[in-house]
């Protein structure tokens, strides 16, 4: 830890360091984890919630009149009417952990009157540490980092996140994939919300995108991201995103050409928009469907070939 640092990130750091040694641990032998699922795809493991108690005992600690917001006890503990909040998600990218894939990471925000003052995301796997307070600027291991200086889209690599729960809108994901796909260099998804707007602050790249998001995800990256000098909002572009469950984020340049493509499937956009989405998501399924026999006959032609070909 670090004198130069304001005090709350250090006891942040101090946290996320000690959920990590845990989560470091566990990847040592990853099939001997005790897994549950919340809900379809969506799942949680003992390390998760070993990694949140480590984490709030340390916060709680140093501030016993803090509130808790975490991913997996909620508001459960701390004060709760503080109007210092800690926003905790102990291990965010719980399915690549699960598989042994290593992009994961713990993330700490602190909000004090509701807005994020202090950010730590800790990547255990690499040993990355990212830090941010507001008005001092982002951090990498100490480094300051700064978003992309990349200001064509075509250039551009943007991260997202798939849709993956129940009641998602697929066929309007694919739609606004495609969308940027076509424009850009290239298109990511590595699974962890928190890190991909840590990457955004960094440059690593130069945006991200992403619906169904919880305050946890990207409480923490949302401040890396502004200290770094990018843009943080919704898909329309408003800033207060944070419980919208939409995020868009990127350097100023790119993230201005991002709203646009992406607007129109904000659940903010207007009744024209939405009208257009919901008609090219029915032409869609109209071309699906008219495929289907061809596809049928297709498969069933390689069949018969394969039936008669010679052993």
């Amino acid at each position: 830890m670090s004198s130069n640092l304001h005090p709350m990130l250090n006891v942040a750091i101090k946290a996320a360091r000690a959920a990590g040694a845990i989560i470091n641990r566990a990847a040592i032998d990853v099939e001997a984890v005790r897994i549950s699922q919340k809900q379809v795809n969506d799942f949680v493991t003992e390390v998760d919630h070993a990694a949140e108690k480590a984490v709030i005992e340390t916060l709680l600690g140093a501030y016993p009149g803090h509130g808790i917001l975490a991913e997996e006890s909620g508001s459960q503990y701390g004060a709760k009417d503080s109007e210092f909040v800690w926003i905790i998600d102990p291990l965010d990218g719980t399915t690549n952990f699960i598989h042994g894939f290593p992009v994961y990471c713990v993330s700490i925000a602190l909000s004090v009157k509701g807005k994020i003052e202090q950010a730590v995301i800790y990547d255990p796997s690499r040993n990355d540490l990212f830090t941010a307070t507001k008005g001092r600027g982002a951090y990498m291991n100490e480094r300051r980092i700064r978003v992309s200086k990349r200001t064509q889209l075509k250039d551009s690599l943007i991260s997202t996140g798939f849709p993956f729960r129940p009641g998602d809108n697929f066929k309007a994901y694919m739609l606004m994939m495609g969308e940027v796909m076509q424009r850009t260099a290239g298109l990511r998804r590595p699974g962890s919300a928190a890190l991909d707007l840590a990457y955004v602050a960094a440059g690593f790249t130069e945006g991200f995108f992403e619906t169904g998001l919880s305050i946890w995800d990207i409480a923490a990256g949302s401040l890396l991201v502004t200290e770094a000098g990018g843009l943080v909002g919704n898909f329309t572009g408003e800033a207060e995103f944070l419980e919208q469950r939409e995020c868009l984020a990127g350097a100023p340049r790119i993230y201005g050409q991002l709203v646009p493509i992406l607007g129109k499937y904000s659940k903010f956009a207007g009744a024209g928009d939405k009208a257009d989405i919901r008609q090219a998501t029915a032409a869609e399924d109209s071309e699906a469907a008219d495929a289907t026999p061809e596809a049928d006959a297709a498969a069933q032609d390689v069949a018969d070939k394969d039936e008669s070909a010679p052993l």
